[in-house]
């Protein structure tokens, strides 16, 4: 016999296989992106549309002068507004931040599995769920009342209530991800437990955390019914928090595009076009932060 006749006839099935596993990852990858395509398609005719109809009243005017007190006067501004949704807003932050990545620590380095670390995820959950109005009611009757007026500081707390269990579920996830290794080799180092936290863990996190606590902000920055239930709608902003009705962008889109005047209409897509370039402002912020971080800790 010759060679040709006993050379090893080529593997067609091993050939078919990889053939068939690389159409099924490219129908995947096509079906996955087409998914991902609807599901962005809402969100982007919505930003389509507050940019189209909004880019109109948008100047340095609206961004910086008073709120007009008649409906139907046509022109500027929101700057009040403004400055009330990042006072009002940042409060909130200073409240829930610390408390929440402190909740998370204690979760996940301390708590473990105990009854109340179990008790601390239930309700996390639960409040997760919960209406931003029964919020703001909450603070209502908690707080509004036994003072006996609307101001800043009761939306600030509402605020804080919808954005702790967030900033809590989303630190507890990202401090899991820290390998337990950097844990053992600091406490090798015979760092003790808090220092161990304090110095290894919440660095390495740092990214994540961020991450989630401008998610947050993000959520808390747009809502409006809790805002007018415990801060009121008014015109002006008053820097002291703890005195007097004031007010944010969520209060006046809702007081301007609930009236049926062209000009209060475009002052409301104007302002709903702002609070949506805040926040992109706060998450190109935040990915900066991190990648400061990530940095630093190279």
């Amino acid at each position: 016999m010759t060679s040709l006749d006993t050379a090893t006839p080529p593997d067609l099935s091993g050939r078919n296989l990889s053939k068939r596993r690389a159409f099924a990852n490219r129908t995947a990858t096509i079906l996955i992106g087409l998914c991902v395509l609807i599901a962005a398609l809402p969100l982007i005719l919505v930003a389509w549309e507050v940019l189209s109809r909004g880019s109109s009243a948008m100047s340095l005017g609206f961004l910086l002068d008073e709120i007009p007190r008649n409906y139907r006067t046509a022109g500027p501004g929101m700057g009040p507004a403004i400055v009330g949704t990042l006072v009002v807003t940042g409060m909130a932050a200073l409240i829930a931040i610390p408390i929440g990545v402190l909740g998370a620590v204690y979760l996940n380095e301390y708590g473990k599995n105990r009854p109340l670390a179990r008790f601390i995820r239930t309700m996390a959950d639960v409040m997760t769920g919960v209406p931003s109005i029964v919020m703001g009611l909450f603070i209502y009757v908690s707080y509004v009342i036994v003072i006996g007026e609307k101001n800043g500081f009761a939306g600030s707390l509402a605020l804080a209530c919808l954005m702790l269990p967030i900033v809590i579920r989303s630190a507890e996830e990202m401090l899991r991800l820290v390998p337990d290794e950097l844990r053992q080799a600091s406490a090798g180092l015979g760092a003790r437990k808090w220092r161990t936290t304090l110095t290894v863990v919440l660095p390495t996190a740092s990214s994540g955390i961020t991450s989630g606590a401008l998610l947050a902000v993000a959520r808390a920055a747009g809502e409006t019914a809790p805002i007018i239930v415990t801060v009121g709608l008014t015109y002006v902003f008053k820097p002291d928090l703890f005195y007097g009705e004031n007010t944010t962008l969520a209060a006046q889109i809702y007081r301007n595009a609930t009236q049926p005047f062209e000009a209060s209409q475009e002052r409301a897509w104007g302002a709903a076009l702002t609070l949506i370039a805040l926040v992109f402002l706060f998450t190109i912020l935040s990915r900066i932060i991190s990648s400061r971080f990530a940095i630093d800790k190279r």
